[in-house]
Formats: C-alpha cells, structure tokens, sequence
C-alpha cells in the first residue's frame, strides 16, 4: 500500500507540473498571436478593402469623403514601412488571398469579411496569387502588391484621385469608351461609372491585363478587348467586335489613362 502511494504521488506531481507547463504554453501563444496579429505603434495604418472577382482582384481605398475613395485592380499599391490592413471580401465564390513574401494566405470566402495585416520594409513589387480553386481561370487570377515610399505612393494615390484630365470626355476613344464600355467600366472624372469590371482610370499606369495575363502594352490591349476570350476562356468579357476605326482611338485614350 505504501508503495502504491508513492506512486501516485509521483503520477500527481507528474500531472501537475505539465498541467502548469501547458497552461504557461496556452498563455504565452495567445499573447504571441494577439502581438501579431495588431502593428507595431507609431505609424497610422493604412486600411485597403480587397475584393476577389472570377477571375480578378478589386482593390478599393477608402477616404474621408465619397470623392475620396477610388477603386483599381489587379494591382494593390502600399507604402514601405506602413503597417496596412487588408479587409478581404468575395463576390462570388472562396478565393485564397496569398503574397508570399509579405503574409500567409487568408480564405476570401462570400458573405463575410477576413482580414489580414500587411507591411513591407524594402520597396518593390510582391506577387500575389489566388491560392483556392476557383474555377476555370483560377491559375489566371495573380496580382502585384507594388510598395514604394510614402511620397511616391502619396504621388500615385493623388494620381488615381485625379481621374481622368480635363477634355477627356469629348476625346474621340473616350466616344467608343462611352458607348462600348461602360455599361461595365469606370474612368473617374467622366460620365462612366461601370461596376461590373474592374475600374480603369490610370490603366496606363499598370504593368499588366487581365489579372498578370498579358503584359499592358497597345498591342496587348488590343488584343484583350477584341478576344478576352481567346486570351481568358471563360471570362465575364464577352468578345467585342471592333472595327479599326473604333479600336484604335480607344486604345490610344486607354493608354493615356
């Protein structure tokens, strides 16, 4: 009987020392976690709202005024060493919002809202990639996280706010923009307020089509509104039939957008 109580007092000493352990463990990883999980202090972050599209990436910038926030895509904008929160929506199906070299992945899933934080200390440009099956064109739906430094980005944030210039409205291309595109399409500072695509006030300013498809280049634009489809099976452009005389004005006004 002696025996056999040593040794259970051996097994409670046992169980109570790993119960100690485990719960300091419990501690100290919910402390780490809510450490990571919230920016350092001193520097007001930025907050962006990403939205996963078949088969492209929405990015929208919220300002203090309506006139203040403005949409582009495929390509997401953030200063260096600024601490930015991604607040990630889907509009049709999961999507899995992925850039290596800044963040872990984070579901993107229809009727709620994931965030994420990110912040990147050395300027350039992070790609990005849609890590869940979501449909026939999911290899196509990349995109660039471009992190440059707060004056340059301040510098481009202005840009997008400035929409298009002055005259645009009666340009020749913006005439075929207006009547061909944007039922879909938007350019800010025009009459064109499309939703369903992405908004392409300063597409000049992207490096690339169609979610990293095709680099932007007047050929490649062209290419693009003529046969999405060819390029894109299965995305929500339809095939436009241009004529010489219509496509290459609204190139030629797309690209200085």
């Amino acid at each position: 009987m002696r025996r056999d109580a040593g040794g259970m007092r051996w097994i409670y000493i046992g169980v109570s020392v790993s119960t100690v352990a485990l719960i300091a463990s419990a501690i100290w990883t919910l402390l780490t976690l809510r450490a990571v999980a919230q920016p350092g202090g001193g520097v007001t972050p930025l907050a962006i709202s990403v939205t996963g599209h078949q088969w492209w990436w929405e990015a929208t910038y919220p300002g203090a005024e309506p006139d203040g926030t403005f949409r582009t895509a495929s390509e997401i904008h953030i200063p260096t060493n600024v601490p930015v929160r991604l607040e990630l929506r889907a509009d049709d199906v999961i999507h899995s919002f992925w850039v290596p070299k800044l963040a872990g992945k984070t579901d993107v899933i229809p009727g709620r809202v994931n965030s994420m934080w990110i912040e990147a200390r050395t300027p350039g440009v992070y790609r990005g990639q849609c890590m869940e099956y979501c449909g026939v064109e999911h290899a196509l739906m990349a995109f660039r996280v471009v992190a440059e430094p707060p004056a340059q980005f301040a510098a481009w944030r202005r840009r997008q706010l400035a929409g298009a210039s002055t005259g645009a409205s009666i340009a020749p291309g913006y005439r075929v923009f207006a009547r061909r595109c944007s039922a879909c399409h938007a350019i800010r500072g025009t009459e064109s307020g499309g939703i369903y695509g992405p908004d392409l006030t300063n597409l000049s300013g992207r490096a690339t089509l169609a979610s990293g498809t095709l680099p932007n280049t007047p050929a490649n634009l062209a290419r693009w509104i003529a046969h999405p489809q060819a390029v894109k099976p299965g995305a929500r452009m339809p095939d436009i039939d241009l004529p010489p005389g219509e496509m290459q004005p609204l190139v030629a006004y797309l690209e200085t957008r």
